[in-house]
């Protein structure tokens, strides 16, 4: 039987939205530089990129 408890719930939904964010960066029409820095913010850091990448993080999408 799985127990995974509110870490595992809260690990999970940081994986979720950081392959969310790493799509959309995919998807954003920005310079490939920036996009390597988000994605690799996004990895390293998962909360902390995941938030700073929500806030501060590109917006456009490619056409």
């Amino acid at each position: 039987m799985m127990n995974f408890g509110y870490g595992g719930v809260f690990g999970l939904l940081i994986l979720i939205g950081d392959i969310w964010a790493i799509i959309n960066i995919f998807q954003s029409s920005v310079s490939n530089e920036k996009k390597l820095i988000w994605i690799i913010a996004v990895v390293l850091l998962p909360v902390l990129g995941l938030i700073l990448w929500f806030f501060l993080g590109p917006r456009d999408r490619a056409p």
